[in-house]
């Protein structure tokens, strides 16, 4: 491919992430249209049941899309959702060439969008900048591809890797550029994910500090769904999250769902506590793309021994707690060098005076 393709498709990628915040349960998507290598259209998919990139491009291109050539970062769709399919649109408005950074992986799409583009004699090629592409939506490629959502776990620590002192005290061990950074993570995730212990210890909010999140887009910003594991359905009555807006749900393995004034569901246990596979089951039912974890070591232990992240965030304070103060992880039964987890950091960069370390587990 040209290196105007690259520019073109790179200027797709930067309108796809203007809906990081926004387009859930959907994939963020853009669009741009280009004749005689000049920009005619572009468009970005902004939220569910609004038009798709490719439509808001079309309109914006008008005539001049006859003939054109078309850089999207994910396959037009070809069916019918809450909008009509793009890659139909795309055939009536006369393109000459779709070029998109990937397939979806959307099994109602899956190559179905490619064919339709191909039948009616318009130029198809996949793959440019696909990396790139897929690094816009984690969640969604997730859910899609293996049924359960993108687990990324934030975690703030000492840099002796301590995030609470012995008697339960944790705030505030990160700076303040590190807590508003932390924001982003929780308003691009479908679900904010906590045990019951971190709601009776810290009787936290888990919400999106609109404040800190980026000027211009804040009223279009949803709160998460906070979701907390409760196997004993001990769960505090006054918990602040309840006055708050946005919805949270209590799962439990109990029966009872209590006096509370959200919703109870109930799911299996596995040896007395949540099935953490049929909890990720569950968020997938409702479409949860991106699940933002912030816990204890118990719950986050448990998720990474299960296999269940693909992505750790852990903002380092520059201070050392001590020996008796907890630690980031609980996970019984690693004793020699052989068990260790492995690994891999993607990125590390300084947040104001702490560090953001961000790694995933080395098999994934």
């Amino acid at each position: 491919m040209a290196r105007h393709d690259t520019e073109f498709m790179q200027r797709a990628l930067r309108l796809a992430e203007r809906g990081l915040y926004t387009t859930d349960p959907n994939p963020r998507v853009g669009c741009v249209i280009v004749k005689d290598d000049n920009i005619v259209g572009e468009g970005w998919h902004r939220t569910a049941g609004e038009p798709h990139a490719e439509i808001l491009a079309l309109q914006q291109a008008g005539a001049q899309a006859a003939g054109a050539t078309v850089y999207v970062s994910l396959e037009p769709c070809s069916h019918h959702g809450k909008t009509p399919p793009c890659a139909a649109a795309l055939v009536n408005a006369g393109v000459s060439r779709v070029i998109a950074a990937m397939q979806d992986p959307n099994p109602e799409v899956a190559g179905g969008g490619f064919d339709h583009l191909r039948k009616h004699g318009i130029d198809v090629e996949s793959g440019l900048l696909e990396q790139a592409a897929r690094a816009i939506n984690p969640g969604f490629i997730k859910r899609m591809e293996s049924g359960r959502p993108y687990v990324r776990i934030k975690m703030a620590a000492s840099l002796d890797g301590r995030t609470a002192m012995a008697s339960g005290e944790s705030q505030w061990i990160t700076g303040e550029a590190a807590r508003a950074d932390v924001q982003g993570l929780r308003a691009r995730s479908s679900v904010i994910l906590t045990g019951v212990d971190t709601v009776i210890d810290d009787d936290p909010s888990l919400n999106v500090r609109l404040s800190a999140i980026q000027p211009g887009i804040e009223a279009d910003v949803r709160q998460p769904h906070r979701v907390v594991l409760d196997s004993r359905l001990r769960f505090p009555p006054g918990a602040r999250m309840l006055t708050l807006e946005g919805k949270t749900t209590v799962l439990t393995t109990k029966r009872d769902s209590g006096n509370l004034s959200c919703d109870v569901v109930k799911l299996d246990a596995l040896d007395g506590r949540l099935d953490l596979h049929k909890v990720m089951g569950w968020l997938s039912g409702l479409q949860a793309n991106e699940v933002h974890v912030e816990a204890g070591a118990t719950l986050c232990g448990a998720l990474l021994n299960s296999k269940l992240v693909d992505e750790i965030v852990v903002y380092l304070a520059p201070h050392i707690m001590g020996c008796d103060a907890r630690g980031l992880f609980s996970i019984p039964g690693l004793e020699h060098m052989a068990d260790r987890i492995r690994l891999d950091i993607k990125d590390v960069r300084h947040v104001g005076k702490d560090l953001r370390v961000t790694a995933v587990p080395a098999s994934n």
